[in-house]
């Protein structure tokens, strides 16, 4: 059991195992007899309103809010472990919700993507990374190629997505690929 409140961020581009491994963390810290509570945000409905799931279909049952102070709210008195799932999609405010959580002595375990479709710092990520003290950074492999994947490659109508589209847009592989840094293309003006 831990006593000491932190931070963990687990990131990179979708199709890295980013849930899986949340997941894994979730079930390693139940079986640990530690008191776990997992959030996700509402936008996210792909496979569920309730759980998390993996690409690889593991799921785990989650709560789904519609913003980061809900997570205050919504927290048991007796969670120890607050695991966060997509947390890119939170607004702001997401940065003070884990900062307060960990100072309160919960172990709070974060995955989301750290780039967005143009290969640029998602959201609150960069805050979120600077403030962990453990961050664990997957890759998936690349569509194109084969080699390491960090980067999620936008497409509509099976064509690089535009510099300007919406940086929000929940889809899984029918409108995302992962893509190494020479194979991903992002059209700009």
């Amino acid at each position: 059991m831990h006593h000491v409140g932190q931070i963990e961020v687990i990131c990179g581009s979708m199709f890295c195992g980013k849930t899986e491994e949340l997941i894994r963390r979730v079930r390693r810290a139940i079986i640990a007899k530690q008191t776990v509570q997992v959030f996700k945000p509402a936008l996210d409905d792909r496979y569920g309103v309730q759980t998390i799931n993996s690409h690889t279909g593991q799921q785990h049952h989650a709560i789904a809010l519609d913003s980061a102070g809900e997570i205050i709210r919504r927290l048991d008195p007796d969670t120890t472990v607050a695991a966060i799932d997509e947390i890119q999609f939170f607004d702001p405010s997401i940065v003070d919700v884990i900062e307060t959580l960990a100072n309160r002595g919960i172990r709070v375990i974060c995955a989301g993507l750290d780039l967005d479709f143009r290969g640029e710092p998602f959201g609150s990520m960069p805050q979120i990374l600077c403030r962990a003290e453990e961050v664990l950074k997957l890759h998936a492999i690349c569509v194109v190629c084969g080699e390491r994947a960090s980067r999620t490659q936008r497409l509509v109508n099976n064509q690089p997505a535009r510099y300007d589209d919406p940086v929000i847009f929940v889809g899984a592989s029918e409108s995302y690929e992962a893509r190494c840094r020479e194979h991903h293309i992002v059209i700009r003006d």
